[in-house]
């Protein structure tokens, strides 16, 4: 769970909600010019959201199969160096995650247990490519690949502007509302293997600092096991200095993943 969840002026802190932004769909929205993925691409990452760092308090939802739990979580983001991942229940933490540009560490109490290792092997255990980046972007809003890097195809549905793109066995999807750009969903299928893996945002909220999501939803599918995690933002703050504690408690075992 913990793994999906992870698998901001200056100082400014934002303690409430910002004004949730309207997004429009391409039917209610007067096309004055020709749509190209090329244009979808540069008008959304035309939309900045720059910090140094942020502090999310959230509360989420996860289901897999009959197991189901609702808990609260802290996000501490210092931006394109690490992430802290906090989970609690009754305000007590159950477990927590480190996430740099080079591993990934988290223990949860329930089994008393840990892990560290690197993306490489922490994705073949999930099923899914991760690394640092597709993390933070998953959470701030942003596609998990720089679509700068890859070719596209352009669709319009009746409700988003659709990119597309396949590559050996894996297909991915990004799903763009019309109004300013923002992602409303990503995709990424490999039908071979029997998985995907999707994440969708209901809403973005518009700081001084550009659009950053309410929340999102994220659905993971393995073979015929799925699950989802529900997160809503409850607050934001950009910009502060954080700090980044992290220690496995003692007398906890290590997983080791099987090559």
């Amino acid at each position: 769970m913990l793994v999906l969840l992870i698998c901001s002026q200056s100082f400014l802190s934002c303690k409430s909600k910002a004004a949730l932004v309207q997004t429009k769909t391409p039917a209610n929205v007067e096309n004055d010019s020709i749509m190209t993925s090329k244009k979808i691409i540069q008008n959304h990452y035309s939309n900045k959201n720059d910090f140094s760092t942020l502090y999310i308090r959230a509360s989420a939802k996860y289901k897999h199969g009959d197991d189901s739990q609702s808990v609260s979580a802290e996000v501490k983001i210092k931006k394109d160096e690490q992430i802290l991942v906090s989970i609690r229940v009754l305000g007590i933490t159950v477990a927590k995650a480190l996430i740099t540009p080079k591993q990934v560490k988290y223990y949860e109490k329930i089994n008393g247990s840990y892990f560290e290792g690197d993306y490489e092997s922490l994705s073949r255990w999930l099923g899914t490519d991760l690394d640092f980046n597709k993390i933070q972007n998953m959470l701030i809003g942003k596609p998990i690949d720089d679509l700068t890097n890859e070719a596209y195809t352009f669709s319009e549905t009746d409700k988003f502007y659709k990119l597309n793109s396949v590559k050996n066995t894996t297909e991915k999807s990004f799903f763009f509302e019309a109004q300013h750009f923002l992602l409303k969903k990503q995709e990424i299928s490999q039908p071979e293997k029997e998985r995907s893996f999707e994440t969708n945002y209901p809403g973005f909220q518009d700081y001084p600092l550009g659009f950053f999501p309410a929340g999102l939803t994220i659905n993971a599918f393995q073979k015929q096991e799925k699950t989802s995690i529900s997160v809503e933002y409850n607050s934001m703050t950009f910009n502060e200095d954080l700090t980044f504690p992290y220690s496995v408690p003692s007398g906890y075992d290590k997983i080791y993943i099987k090559q």
